[in-house]
């Protein structure tokens, strides 16, 4: 195996309540560097390149596509295990053909970028077939550290319910990160992929720059170091877990995918790691104390699944207070992930009141975005709402623009999961 990481658990909270105060809150930096184990060789990897074929990406499209894939297939380091999958209405294996998968080699990657030149546009989309496909691949290498790419142009085809038993069914055993070309996507679906599968999706606005996600994406994974990471938590008897959530560097909740421990105790998986920071929002529900009373709200471990090594761990606690000072002072860190999940919740409201057609709704959320936008200092996310919605700066007074590009709402709605981190200034 190759280097293990190391890694610190940093707590950030006021574990002041008042004594009629219930929730506790607390952001978990979780951060590993991959200190090197010098004999030790590289982690054992294994990739699958899904490309969706359909016949929505012919032209200048499946050129772009191609493209990307050679260029993912060339960041491949020596020894990872590779297939490249095509996607319709049903998935390909293109290299190496056959149900396995190949090692990469100068050679093997040459006669891979041939095989993906020959890719052609034709039929429909099933993303769950190309993802049932990419997790058979996979699970021939349990050991290995397991990644799907997956990039589409077009809308699912599939049942909704079926591309839903496919999520479920393959939820946890490999990351996949997924990319959407063009403006006839539906960055929900992805959405539901990157939740299901702990990945990340992003909107690739110029197809030309496709290559360059996919190069970026493969050196990532090729990056990773350790499959997995759980986050186990417990809490007390009379207390509940009300959320675990990972909200840095992108959003993605993590309270449904608890594994029971014990009563008390439940694992959250957190995916592959390389060396990396990510950030945790923990929410805890106590019964009333005492004035001067502290317990602990919480305890977590990081803990390795296959060796159960508690890597680091940590306290959450609460005191009751009857200074008023101590008990309404935030964190800092909390406040300002509060307010991310804010925002990102008010856009993807506005936009579905946008296209329910509530008008008064959609107004209303987005502008208070744009405003929270603006005083978080997200001067991206406050340009793309000025596309959408516009606020007279005398009056105060919002109202949505009539013709939006598509392009700039997908845009809006696929980077409102994506977070900014807590200048060291606290700005």
């Amino acid at each position: 195996m190759g280097e293990q990481p190391t890694f610190k658990l940093e707590i950030d909270q006021n574990k002041y309540l008042s004594l009629d105060g219930r929730e506790v809150h607390a952001i978990l930096t979780v951060g590993s560097t991959g200190e090197a184990v010098a004999q030790a060789g590289p982690s054992e990897a294994a990739e699958v390149i899904i490309v969706d074929t359909s016949g929505s990406m012919s032209g200048g499209k499946i050129r772009e596509a191609r493209q990307a894939a050679a260029t993912a297939v060339q960041a491949l380091r020596d020894g990872v295990y590779f297939a490249v999958v095509a996607g319709t209405e049903s998935a390909k294996v293109v290299y190496p053909g056959g149900t396995g998968m190949a090692r990469a080699s100068a050679a093997t990657r040459a006669e891979a970028v041939r095989a993906v030149n020959r890719l052609s546009a034709h039929g429909g989309t099933a993303i769950g077939e190309w993802l049932k496909l990419a997790g058979h691949l996979l699970s021939g290498h349990p050991n290995a550290i397991k990644h799907a790419l997956l990039m589409t142009d077009g809308q699912n085809n599939e049942r909704p319910d079926v591309f839903a038993g496919v999520l479920r069914a393959w939820s946890g055993t490999f990351v996949c990160d997924s990319l959407g070309v063009g403006d006839d996507w539906v960055p929900a679906e992805l959405r539901k992929i990157a939740e299901a599968m702990l990945g990340t999706f992003d909107f690739v606005r110029n197809q030309a720059d496709l290559p360059e996600f996919f190069r970026r994406l493969t050196q990532a994974s090729m990056s990773k170091t350790l499959a997995e990471l759980s986050l186990r938590v417990w809490v007390p008897q009379t207390a509940k877990l009300k959320f675990v959530k990972q909200v840095s560097p992108t959003l993605l909740d993590l309270t449904g995918k608890r594994a029971d421990v014990n009563p008390l105790t439940g694992d959250y998986p957190t995916g592959s790691w390389g060396a990396e920071e990510r950030e945790y929002h923990l929410c805890v529900e106590v019964p009333p104390g005492q004035v001067g009373q502290e317990i602990r709200a919480g305890w977590v471990k990081l803990v390795r699944p296959d060796t159960q090594e508690v890597v680091a761990s940590g306290n959450v606690l609460a005191q009751w207070t009857d200074d008023l000072a101590q008990s309404t002072r935030i964190n800092r860190k909390v406040a300002h992930y509060t307010g991310q999940a804010e925002l990102h919740e008010l856009i993807q409201d506005g936009l579905s009141a946008r296209a329910a057609g509530d008008v008064e709704g959609a107004t209303a959320r987005l502008a208070r975005a744009k405003q929270l936008a603006a005083e978080s200092g997200r001067e991206d996310t406050a340009r793309l709402l000025e596309k959408v919605v516009e606020v007279d700066p005398a009056t105060g007074t919002a109202r949505l623009r009539r013709n939006v590009d598509k392009a700039d709402e997908i845009e809006l709605d696929t980077g409102s999961v994506r977070t900014s981190r807590l200048r060291k200034d606290g700005v």
